[in-house]
């Protein structure tokens, strides 16, 4: 099995960190392809950056469409989730709702801890029709950059916001962003942890492993004949269902 895992942003550190988490996670067999997009925001932290990160993930994906058996989205905002499922031919996992979904398995209410703001997740969680499973939120002052350079120093930052979203009552945590890919193997805490690199990979493999058929009606059915100007050409193809 060949499973893509396709960064929305074009920092190549954290393209690396989230192959790493993937093979970790991966079964004997699977083979992960790590893929960056050829443009876009350095890191996703705004609306704008979320957007503009959609065409080129999309892009990206277009281009290994039929090559794949299956794809992680390792972005946390989950971008473009619904239009990549659309666009691929394979199962398409968003780290996030994987993460999500995964921690409502092992607890009644989880919690979330991320770099940066929090609201954007608040939203997702929402999107995802979470928000009564969910404890709180907890935004650490670090950037994704800071994760790649000093990760001991923001461990102990995550570490203390855990134990916040703890004594507000989450039996499991998810540790929100592809910069935090890896890390809850290396922290200690009272309650599960859930990596979202972790959890989209194993449920992708679950799902090409059901071999469910491929939506031929409602809003994920695929795109034909779909006119387009100025798109590459492997996105342009997708749409006319060529």
């Amino acid at each position: 099995m060949h499973i893509l895992v396709a960064n929305a942003n074009t920092t190549e550190a954290i393209t690396a960190l989230c192959a790493e988490a993937a093979r970790a996670a991966a079964a004997p067999g699977t083979t992960i392809i790590p893929a960056t997009p050829r443009f876009g925001p350095a890191v996703i932290a705004t609306r704008l950056e979320n957007a503009i990160a959609g065409h080129a993930l999309l892009e990206l994906l277009a281009e290994h469409a039929g090559q794949v058996e299956a794809v992680v989205l390792a972005v946390s905002h989950d971008t473009a989730l619904e239009a990549a499922r659309q666009l691929m031919p394979c199962p398409v996992v968003g780290m996030t709702e994987a993460a999500c979904l995964t921690a409502c398995m092992v607890g009644a209410r989880f919690g979330l801890v991320t770099l940066g703001g929090v609201e954007t997740y608040r939203e997702l969680i929402g999107r995802h029709g979470l928000t009564a499973r969910l404890a709180g939120l907890e935004g650490v002052a670090a950037t994704p950059q800071d994760a790649v350079r000093d990760p001991e120093a923001v461990q102990a930052l995550v570490l203390e916001s855990i134990g916040r979203l703890v004594a507000g009552g989450a039996d499991a945590v998810v540790l929100g962003g592809a910069a935090l890919a890896g890390m809850a193997a290396r922290l200690a805490a009272p309650v599960p942890l859930l990596d979202g690199i972790a959890c989209a990979v194993k449920l992708a493999e679950a799902l090409v492993g059901l071999g469910l058929a491929r939506p031929a009606a409602g809003t994920l059915a695929p795109a034909q004949g779909r006119a387009s100007t100025g798109l590459s050409p492997a996105l342009a193809r997708r749409l006319r269902g060529d």
